[in-house]
């Protein structure tokens, strides 16, 4: 079966390690863990993964945040595949740093790339992963767009492998499994099964 997974966040160095690219880090560590590079088209890089008779497709839109939707959807129109079968990881200041959320589907809300993919795609079936970011004590845009600090990074980490996780379930079919486990504070993850494995 044929996965998308979507990671959001703006492109540039400049950007690479801000709270608003938690999306973007978390396809670019897996890409990482599976030794694949990205190839880059207008709008969007990917990379192709085979994991348990699975063929994960690791996509970066090549827009800013606010445009994601237009990387994704220039993907899709070149390669079409059932909505339910994408997963866009994306940073959520709602949630505390080192906890994930799941959902199956539902509306953007506030944050403007899923807003964005919502709108270029015209649906909102789609699977998604919040990753926490903590709420900031001041400016929410300079928060968002500031780098983790180096404790921030280790509990970023912490999401991670509950994203990741979390995504081993999904693709194995057990999204509801997933959900009840990980829509939750403090999750502990050493007693949750293995996440993926090259």
């Amino acid at each position: 079966m044929k996965w998308v997974l979507a990671g959001l966040g703006n492109p540039g160095k400049e950007y690479r390690l801000t709270r608003h690219n938690a999306g973007r880090m978390f396809i670019e560590k897996i890409a990482k863990k599976f030794g694949v590079r990205f190839k880059k088209r207008s709008f969007y890089r990917f990379a192709r993964v085979e994991y348990s008779e699975n063929e994960l497709i690791l996509l970066l839109p090549e827009t800013f945040m606010n445009l994601s939707g237009k990387g994704v959807s220039e993907f899709l129109k070149f390669n079409p595949f059932p909505l339910s079968n994408l997963i866009v990881f994306f940073d959520d200041m709602d949630i505390p740093l080192g906890e994930i959320r799941i959902r199956k589907r539902g509306e953007g809300g506030t944050h403007k790339g899923l807003k964005s993919i919502i709108s270029e795609i015209s649906s909102s079936e789609f699977i998604r992963i919040r990753i926490g970011i903590g709420k900031p004590e001041g400016d929410r845009i300079n928060y968002v767009l500031s780098p983790f600090t180096p404790d921030e990074l280790i509990l970023l980490e912490k999401a991670f492998e509950k994203a990741e996780k979390a995504l081993a379930l999904i693709i194995n079919g057990k999204i509801d499994e997933a959900m009840n486990r990980f829509n939750r504070r403090l999750t502990p993850c050493s007693s949750l099964g293995e996440g993926l494995k090259p």
